[in-house]
C-alpha cells in the first residue's frame, strides 16, 4: 500500500506563443481547466499503474468538481477532507514547444491536520510506503509518523527548498528530484550527485530520461521518443508509476522502463492528471517499442 499525503489543485492552463518574460503581457490562445497538483497526480499515476494508493489531502468549499474528477480517475476520496480555505490551484502557461511555467496557491493543501496523520498511520505497516511532497503542510510530521510506524518514506522534493530537503535526508528512503534540483542539492551539500546521502535517489531528466541510485549501483533509463504536447505532470507520472511498480514487486529496471513509457504517453496529451495513461495503454506502448 502507498499512503500519499498530497496536494490537490485545480489547474488553469493557458496556451501562449512563448513563456512570458518579466513585465511582458501575452495574449493566450486558449484556457482549459484540469485536475492537478503534484500529490493527486502521483496518486492517480500509482492507481493507473496498478498500485494500491490512499490519498490524504484537503479541498475547499469549491472542491466538489475536483473530488468527482479524483473519483472518476480511480482514486478514493474518503480520506480527503473539506476545509474552509479555497481549493489549491495553479496557473500554468504552456508554450508552443510544450514547455511550461507554473504558479501555485496552496489553499486547502496547507490545511492537513495532525489528526489526519494519526488516523492514517494507525493502518500503516512496515510493508507500506508513505509519499510526501512540498505542496502541503506538516511534511516533517508526516515523515516522523511514517518512520515511527516503520514505513518506507518517499519524498518528492518539489517545489524545491534546499533547507527543507536537507532536513529530511536522514529520515527518508527514496528521494525524488529533477536534474536541476539534484544539482542544487549536491552544490548545497558539497557532494557529487550520486553521493547525496539517501539510500535511493530517483532523478528525472525530462527528454534525457532518468537515473536511479540504489544499493546495487546506478541505473539509467532513456526517455521514449514522442512528440510532446504538454509536459505538465510528466515528472509526477514518472514517480507515481515507478513507485507503484516497485510496490507491486517489479525490479527497479522494470519499474523505470514502465515509468518512462507512462510519462512518454502522458506528455502527448493536454493536462496533468487526466492525461495519465492506464496500465493497459502503457503495456501496449512498451510492446510496440520492442517490435
Amino acid at each position: 500500500m502507498i499512503f500519499n499525503f498530497g496536494s490537490i489543485n485545480i489547474d488553469y492552463v493557458y496556451r501562449v506563443p512563448h513563456l512570458p518574460e518579466p513585465g511582458e503581457t501575452l495574449t493566450a490562445s486558449s484556457r482549459e481547466t484540469h485536475l492537478g497538483g503534484k500529490g493527486i497526480n502521483q496518486s492517480i499515476a500509482i492507481s493507473r499503474a496498478g498500485g494500491n494508493v490512499i490519498h490524504i489531502g484537503a479541498v475547499g468549499p469549491d472542491g466538489d468538481w475536483a473530488l468527482q474528477e479524483v473519483r472518476d480517475l480511480g482514486v478514493g476520496t474518503d480520506t480527503i477532507s473539506k476545509v474552509d480555505a479555497p481549493t489549491g490551484h495553479a496557473v500554468i502557461y504552456v508554450d508552443d514547444d510544450a514547455e511550461n511555467e507554473i504558479v501555485i496557491l496552496a489553499g486547502a493543501n496547507a490545511c492537513l491536520t495532525e489528526d489526519q496523520i494519526r488516523k492514517t498511520m494507525e493502518h500503516a505497516s512496515s510493508d507500506d510506503w508513505v509519499l510526501v511532497q512540498n505542496e502541503t503542510n506538516l511534511v516533517l510530521q508526516v515523515v516522523a509518523a511514517a518512520k515511527h510506524a516503520g514505513c518506507k518514506v518517499a519524498y518528492s522534493a518539489a517545489p524545491f527548498v534546499a533547507d527543507v530537503a536537507i532536513s529530511l535526508l536522514e529520515k527518508i528512503d527514496l528521494l525524488v528530484v529533477n536534474e536541476g534540483e539534484a544539482n542544487a542539492l549536491s552544490d548545497t551539500l558539497g557532494v557529487e550527485v550520486h553521493r547525496i546521502p539517501v539510500p535511493e535517489v530517483l532523478i528525472t531528466k525530462g527528454s534525457k530520461g532518468a537515473s536511479f541510485k540504489h544499493s546495487h549501483g546506478i541505473l539509467e533509463q532513456d526517455a521514449f521518443k514522442v512528440t510532446p504536447v504538454d509536459t505538465t505532470g510528466a515528472g509526477d507520472t514518472f514517480l507515481g508509476s515507478f513507485l507503484a511498480r516497485l510496490d507491486l514487486g517489479n525490479e527497479a529496471c522494470e519499474a523505470l522502463e514502465y515509468a518512462a513509457a507512462a510519462s512518454a504517453l502522458q506528455v502527448t496529451q493536454v493536462g496533468a492528471a487526466t492525461a495519465i495513461p492506464d496500465q493497459a495503454g502503457v503495456l501496449e506502448f512498451l510492446k510496440s517499442q520492442k517490435k
